[in-house]
């Protein structure tokens, strides 16, 4: 036996999409239902363990075996769902990995997994197995009717009279439809092998699998919360809004403050027409207000914090060992390959900018709900800031958390050939001081001569780095920074004047794309490379990776002028054309080769416990005794692929997890 391609239908009374693939596993309910596989590109075979079935020996000890490649579509699930299966049934079957200090040990081993659902990412494809039944036009589809038979058979039921009270549909509730489970299971089996056939020509490169079996280390590692802030935190802000909507009430004699229809009457009557009350708007009306209209604004924004719904995903992820697992998507990002959140979405919490961050969480950690009403008047503000606290290292280790210093300006600069800006990070400037400084030709210092155009400086980095113009500016909020709307333009132009080979790296990134398309030719740009192969468009990255776009052709835009479309997952989250050009194109590239650098960061730092990632972040759990400083010198290392750019990166320990 080489290989196997499995598919497995499961029940648990943990709800999977709220609680993610590890609780749902380890539910003392959850059982396996169905175990599909093809050995070695055979048949199918389902085996109904519900009704009695036996899995054979050698296949139960091949998914330990580390000489056997098992296949399977968000294989994932399959590994996490068998590693506590085989625990709990077959013991003598499971090994785990890594040392004994390690949580990720208590699965099976990912070395020997392969995932049909990152091939078909790494190809610019859905995320979903219909999705790509659908877009490659498989002879074999996934069948409709599976949505129903999951929820009949793998999620609780409502007791209801008609069927006797129970909480659980069973095989012999409804012989017919279980049939058509086994039929289901088994040609998800047969659509996952197709999709792998399909592929075939495109190979995902051994070193991308690698990346995914280091993914699948931390995820299966995972990340420890402290429950008792969680928890503490939940209860605080559950007394704080009821307070503060008792107090609204008093404050307008409003039935519902949380009404947007009963608030606007309420300030119409008070002489203020408002056509939204989203946070911005209430924001900037508290600026027009004053008494009691401006105290029943501030304690609308106030309202509505949405802080408590991150401790209530961390309180619906957390697993008995304490740590919340599966909280990252490799490959989650198709255009750039970057990762995507899962459950309590790590890449977006909020800043703490709190000086006194440690004693506000010492006080929600207790449990004191007095002193914190007395020492902060914001509390669900304060609560937002402790959110990332909630993060802690195991007792007896700390965390060390380093990221890249402007890691995004830094590979653009050296794609681009953009001297003056690498010789900037070169000598550790602040960029932000430089980009104004050559903007208008003056000197500029943080806190120092001409510090004003600073603002101006990061603005413009922010902003322009991807062909934008005026109206970047004001997404990046120019205007609520001080600056007007006649500076927009000139700065824009002052941006793109000082930076003449990035705004010309944009462009000739465009002709080579469309060159590309239309000769079907090779083409290059500063080292990146762009082929055409079998209705596919294929960028070659420094690091070897490929990004891939789907059925590319040539287009007009909006403005009458030549454009690329390409298919895949737009912004309405279907499978749609998407149009692009140089810049954007640029800005994948800069995001892919910055993932690519993290990526390899990561591989040199694997032997240390890394336990999160963000963007350009590390979260590393270690002994005390591990030095800081070694740990960012080993981050800051330039790539074998990339020797000469300048990286650096910055760090700090903690024994919770915080923005420095």
């Amino acid at each position: 036996m080489k290989e196997m391609s499995i598919d497995l239908e499961t029940y648990s009374d943990v709800n999977i999409t709220k609680c993610g693939a590890y609780k749902y596993a380890e539910s003392d309910e959850f059982e396996v239902l169905l175990f599909g596989v093809s050995v070695d590109g055979g048949p199918v075979v389902v085996y109904d363990l519900a009704c009695g079935d036996s899995i054979p020996d050698e296949i139960l000890a091949a998914l330990s075996d580390e000489n056997v490649t098992k296949w399977a579509f968000n294989a994932s699930f399959e590994r996490v769902c068998l590693s506590n299966w085989l625990k709990k049934h077959h013991p003598e079957y499971f090994t785990g990995y890594s040392i004994p200090e390690d949580p990720a040990g208590q699965y099976l081993n990912p070395a020997s997994w392969k995932c049909s659902m990152i091939w078909s990412a790494y190809m610019g494809l859905p995320l979903s197995l219909e999705g790509v039944g659908a877009v490659l036009k498989l002879q074999d589809q996934k069948l409709k009717e599976g949505k129903d038979l999951i929820r009949y058979f793998c999620t609780p039921c409502k007791p209801t009279k008609a069927n006797g009270g129970r909480t659980r549909n069973l095989p012999e509730h409804d012989p017919e439809k279980w049939e058509l489970f086994k039929k289901y299971n088994q040609r998800d089996v047969e659509v996952e092998m197709a999709i792998q056939k399909r592929l075939s020509k495109y190979p995902v490169p051994n070193f991308i699998w690698d990346e995914y079996h280091l993914d699948q280390e931390i995820n299966d590692r995972g990340i420890a919360l402290d429950m008792d802030v969680v928890e503490n935190a939940i209860t605080f802000d559950e007394r704080s809004k009821t307070a503060l909507f008792e107090t609204m009430q008093d404050i307008t004699g409003v039935e519902n403050p949380n009404s947007v229809m009963q608030m606007k009457a309420w300030l119409s009557e008070n002489g203020i027409e408002a056509e939204s009350l989203g946070k911005k708007d209430v924001a900037k009306l508290i600026d027009d207000t004053d008494g009691q209209v401006e105290e029943a604004l501030r304690l609308r924004l106030q309202l509505a914090k949405s802080s408590v719904k991150k401790y209530q995903a961390m309180q619906n992820a957390v697993c008995k060992d304490g740590r919340a697992h599966g909280m990252f998507q490799f490959y989650g990002a198709s255009r750039s390959g970057r990762w995507a959140g899962r459950l309590i979405q790590l890449q977006n919490l909020p800043q703490n900018h709190m000086s006194d961050l440690a004693d506000a969480r010492a006080i929600v950690k207790a449990g004191d709900y007095d002193t914190l009403q007395l020492l902060y008047d914001d509390i669900p503000d304060t609560l937002s800031q402790l959110i990332r606290t909630a993060f802690v290292p195991r007792p007896g280790y700390k965390f060390i958390v380093s990221d890249f210093s402007a890691i995004e300006a830094r590979v653009l600069a050296y794609l681009a050939g953009e001297t003056w800006r690498s010789k900037v990070f070169a000598e550790g400037k602040d960029i932000y001081c430089a980009s104004a400084s050559q903007m208008f030709s003056v000197p500029v210092e943080k806190h120092g001569i001409n510090g004003h155009l600073r603002q101006k400086g990061k603005i413009a980095e922010l902003a322009l780095g991807y062909g934008g113009s005026v109206g970047a500016l004001k997404s990046m909020g120019a205007l609520e920074m001080g600056l007007s709307e006649e500076e927009l333009q000139p700065l824009v132009n002052s941006w793109r004047n000082s930076n003449p080979m990035i705004t010309a790296f944009w462009w000739d990134i465009d002709r080579a794309v469309k060159t590309t398309i239309t000769q079907r030719i090779q083409t290059e740009v500063r080292g990146i490379r762009f082929f055409y192969k079998s209705g596919m468009l294929f960028i070659k990255l420094p690091s070897g990776r490929l990004l891939s776009y789907v059925k590319p052709r040539i287009g007009e835009n909006q403005y009458g002028g030549e454009s690329v479309t390409y298919e895949g997952v737009g912004s309405t989250k279907k499978w749609e054309r998407i149009e692009s050009y140089g810049p954007k194109f640029v800005e994948n590239i800069v995001q892919a080769v910055s993932r690519d650098i993290l990526c390899y960061a990561m591989k040199t730092l694997r032997h240390f416990f890394i336990v999160g990632h963000v963007h350009d972040e590390l979260i590393i759990e270690c002994s005390p005794d591990v030095d800081l400083n070694v740990i960012c010198k080993q981050m800051g290392r330039s790539p074998d692929w990339m020797p000469d750019i300048l990286l650096r990166a910055d760090g700090y320990e903690t024994s919770f997890y915080k923005k420095d």
